[in-house]
């Protein structure tokens, strides 16, 4: 089983829906670049997500939203994000745009991700993005742990971004 097929038969995949969402990209010319778990995936031995977070460029981010209206996602506006959703899967599509990511893009690497190729952030950046997650206290609980525990698997595959970890992480990891 290919890491397409796999991730589809989890996501109740009736359509490719990453492939759909990456070729809407490649289709508007939109810079972009994934972060979250799935980046993590990217370095590190993978852990099943249904979620995938992008950065994209601010300036195409209606474009983007047009264009996917009309192949059938829906949209869902947020504070920090925009989400994508379609009927034919159950994987979620988060564009992320608090401005802080914006830099990442340029910085990103192409990179094959259970079998789709695909910008990726630097693995310094995953690490940012997730220290930026676990440090935000009003996510849940339950997401904060995820955070961690990707910042975990990365230091322990990358021992040298450990110096990049806040003096409170680096504790919490030796509990």
């Amino acid at each position: 089983m290919t890491g397409k097929t796999f991730l589809n038969a989890l996501a109740n995949g009736e359509k490719d829906i990453l492939q759909i969402f990456l070729d809407l990209l490649s289709e508007t010319g939109t810079a972009y670049c994934v972060v979250g778990g799935l980046a993590v995936n990217a370095y590190v031995e993978p852990v099943v997500s249904l979620d995938l977070d992008v950065v994209v460029i601010l300036n195409d981010l209606k474009r983007i939203c047009t264009l996917a209206e009309a192949k059938g996602f829906k949209i869902e506006k947020h504070e920090h994000s925009v989400n994508f959703a379609s009927l034919g899967s159950d994987l979620r599509i988060q564009l992320q745009t608090d401005l802080r990511y914006q830099a990442f893009i340029t910085r990103s690497v192409l990179k094959e991700v259970l079998g789709y190729r695909m910008n990726v952030a630097r693995r310094e950046d995953v690490l940012q993005g997730k220290i930026w997650a676990y440090s935000d206290e009003t996510r849940r609980r339950s997401k904060r742990q995820k955070d961690l525990a990707d910042i975990m698997r990365l230091v322990e595959s990358y021992p040298e971004l450990e110096n990049m970890l806040p003096e409170g992480i680096r504790e919490e990891l030796k509990r």
